[in-house]
């Protein structure tokens, strides 16, 4: 399965300037559980905005400088050859930037996505989920609170057959 997994402003804001746009404890809580003990796909800058390699994952960057290399990690000039290193039995998550969700939108299978309640400015989005071809599964609201500067839910969508 390919797994799409990000947090979104209801605007499809992602990031800016190579940051994320909020600090939720609960997505990143959620964010782990989902992807621990697989292997992840992501862009050189998302990697690189990253505060180092995450535990228990195996780390795909994607990079258009062919001799880009990472310490621990798997490197692909592209999405296609990124996806290559993975195993046919394994679950692979993209967890972006938005130039790679968009590659790999047309090819998902599953979307986890985080929704926060606001919108705000940025510099990078994710794609459009034309609702034709996905089906929203399960929602958990929750509310903002002392840790959580806004409201959010956890949205899960199939790809429909």
């Amino acid at each position: 399965m390919i797994i799409l997994i990000a947090a979104m402003a209801e605007n499809r804001a992602l990031g800016k300037d190579n940051q994320l746009l909020w600090h939720l404890p609960d997505d990143f809580k959620r964010f782990k559980q989902l992807t621990s003990g697989h292997y992840i796909v992501m862009g050189r800058k998302t990697f690189e905005s990253l505060p180092g390699k995450l535990p228990n994952r195996t780390h795909v960057i994607i990079s258009r400088q062919t001799d880009y290399q990472a310490d621990g990690c798997l490197t692909a000039a592209s999405l296609e050859q990124a996806l290559k290193l993975v195993p046919h039995e394994e679950d692979v998550f993209i967890i972006g930037g938005g130039e790679i969700y968009a590659q790999a939108l047309p090819i998902a299978d599953i979307i986890e996505l985080t929704r926060v309640h606001t919108r705000v400015q940025a510099d990078t989005f994710f794609p459009e989920i034309n609702l034709n071809e996905w089906q929203l599964t399960h929602q958990e609201q929750h509310a903002q609170d002392e840790k959580h500067a806004f409201d959010f839910s956890f949205e899960t969508y199939l790809r429909k057959a």
